[in-house]
């Protein structure tokens, strides 16, 4: 039987590699030794914060939502449950964009949820 020879498949693995290690200082992106290890601690902290990135916008979407509700009289916690009784179906996303770029049709929301929370 033939000897299976990887030099092609090597050379693309470490050329792959190096591709991207592209702007890394230093030998991380020159040398495969260093730049392997870096390319894969990067790829590790790369999967962990995509997961941070959905976190840190839901408190940043909060904290401006309740921002906005103080401004216009109420809490955020009690303006979230009136909004669950109301059945109204906004993420805090979208309340989150319309507190910022619609502040009269949310004000409008918050006085809609404080007389649904009065009765």
């Amino acid at each position: 039987m033939p000897k299976v020879k990887t030099s092609v498949a090597s050379r693309k693995r470490r050329l792959r590699t190096l591709k991207n290690a592209r702007g890394y200082f230093g030998n991380k992106s020159r040398l495969f030794r260093y730049a392997k290890d870096a390319v894969q601690r990067a790829g590790k902290y790369a999967y962990r914060d995509r997961r941070v990135r959905r976190r840190e916008f839901r408190r940043l979407w909060i904290t401006r939502i309740n921002a906005a509700c103080r401004a216009a009289g109420c809490k955020y916690s009690s303006f979230m449950a009136g909004l669950k009784k109301l059945n109204v179906e906004l993420d805090r996303k979208q309340l989150s964009e319309l507190a910022i770029h619609d502040e009269a049709a949310f004000s409008a929301l918050v006085k809609k949820v404080i007389d649904s929370l009065a009765k």
